[in-house]
């Protein structure tokens, strides 16, 4: 593994409150795999979606830390593309048909796209890991662990 792509629930502990514990464990976590060259990976829908909520309840601090922790390093940021969001949708139909749906029909699908875009970027899949709190719906897709296991 080279690669750890942050799903919403490791990426939002990385900038809880110092005093939080699953937070300070998350965050000792992260210097862990950067100490052994692990590169991590924040997928653009994750970004919204952590993003969204931090700008909702008015917290500018995290909101900083989020944007550093991604401008740290080079292609740390995948960006949403069109290529991305065709092959979710492939994806979702394809679970859909299989009778192994991952969200409501009505739903956007995040995990679906988030997916997508690691895999439309062009990752090989043996180089990464989604590092996540909900591997059954991402491990369809792309290999997948709960973050505290890796």
């Amino acid at each position: 593994m080279k690669f750890i792509v942050l799903d919403s629930t490791p990426l939002g502990l990385l900038f809880t409150k110092a005093t939080h514990r699953e937070g300070d464990q998350c965050r000792q976590w992260l210097k862990r795999h950067l100490a052994a060259g692990i590169r991590f990976i924040v997928p653009e829908i994750v970004d919204y979606e952590l993003r969204r909520e931090l700008l909702r309840i008015g917290n500018p601090r995290p909101l900083a830390q989020l944007d550093t922790f991604i401008a740290a390093e080079r292609d740390r940021y995948i960006a949403l593309t069109t290529r991305a969001m065709r092959l979710a949708a492939e994806l979702w139909a394809q679970a859909r048909r299989q009778g192994i749906p991952t969200a409501d029909p009505h739903a956007l699908d995040v995990d679906v796209i988030l997916s997508a875009q690691v895999l439309a970027h062009g990752y090989d899949p043996a180089d990464i890991l989604v590092a996540t709190s909900n591997v059954a719906h991402l491990s369809q897709f792309v290999p997948a662990e709960i973050w505290r296991i890796i």
